[in-house]
């Protein structure tokens, strides 16, 4: 009878050991099987954008977005650009709601825009995401789109948008994260009303080739960033006339970028203004 009781007590002490091993093993096994974070995130967060409706995080394959249903735009829009994103797909031109939001969210709408005296502006550019149609259209979704002045959509900033592109057929891998802040004034003609920002900014990683990452980050860095008026006017404007310190955007936004970078780094880079 001892003699099987100790058994049982001793098949019970083995169970749980295994019990215990195995869930060690849980705890080490590889990352891969793990969630991968997004590419496009892959300076960092700099908004901590999570559930907050007003910092609501919206994850795609071609791009990643803080969006703010208060003033129905994003905050910013965060994406990689290297060749592996380029081709000759055209422009798909189909501006539509995003059908990802959630429940309650106001799904705005091109029509929105009509009227307005703004252009329906990419963040993330549709000649970014060249590669097929599907990345192309991903781009029109109204959640990548602010209201922009023509001026500024259409001079300094696609040129910035072209020379970005033009990084990177000379063989340069980009992280470039892009958004507004202030209040112009509203648009839209249903109770649902859509912010145009006073300014639109742009910070750009710029690293020597592909798949450095994080890692290929260090003090001599290139990193521009941009703060331009929202307005008209500014057409035939260099976009170099806009260059500042990331450190500045930050002031201004309150957003933190690079948080994927080292203090160090971070504090070397962010405070010089490109002059390239």
């Amino acid at each position: 009878m001892m003699k099987s009781r100790r058994g049982g007590w001793i098949a019970i002490a083995l169970i749980a050991l295994m019990m215990t091993g195995c869930g060690l093993l849980m705890q080490r096994l590889p990352n891969a099987i793990l969630p991968i974070e997004n590419v496009n995130l892959t300076m960092g967060n700099p908004s901590n954008a999570k559930t907050d409706p007003n910092n609501y995080l919206l994850e795609k394959p071609q791009y990643v977005i803080s969006y703010n249903n208060s003033r129905h735009i994003l905050n910013w829009s965060s994406w990689q650009l290297n060749r592996n994103w380029l081709g000759d797909v055209p422009r798909s031109n189909n501006f539509r709601p995003d059908e990802s939001l959630p429940q309650g969210f106001y799904p705005v709408r091109s029509s929105d825009y009509n009227g307005s005296g703004f252009d329906r502006g990419h963040m993330t550019p549709s000649g970014d995401r060249s590669r097929n149609s599907e990345d192309n259209s991903a781009t029109f979704l109204m959640t990548n789109i602010l209201p922009q002045a023509p001026d500024n959509n259409q001079g300094p900033w696609k040129v910035l948008e072209d020379y970005c592109r033009e990084l990177v057929t000379q063989g340069k891998e980009l992280y470039i994260i892009a958004g507004g802040y202030g209040n112009q004034r509203s648009i839209g003609k249903s109770d649902i009303k859509i912010t145009a920002p006073d300014r639109v900014w742009k910070v750009i990683v710029v690293l020597d080739k592909p798949g450095l990452g994080v890692a290929g980050v260090n003090a001599n860095t290139r990193l521009i960033a941009v703060d331009m008026p929202n307005q008209q006017g500014i057409r035939e404007d260099d976009w170099r006339k806009f260059r500042v310190s990331v450190d500045l955007i930050e002031d201004r936004t309150g957003y933190n970028f690079l948080t994927n970078v080292s203090d160090a780094i971070q504090v070397q880079i962010e405070e010089k203004v490109d002059r390239g």
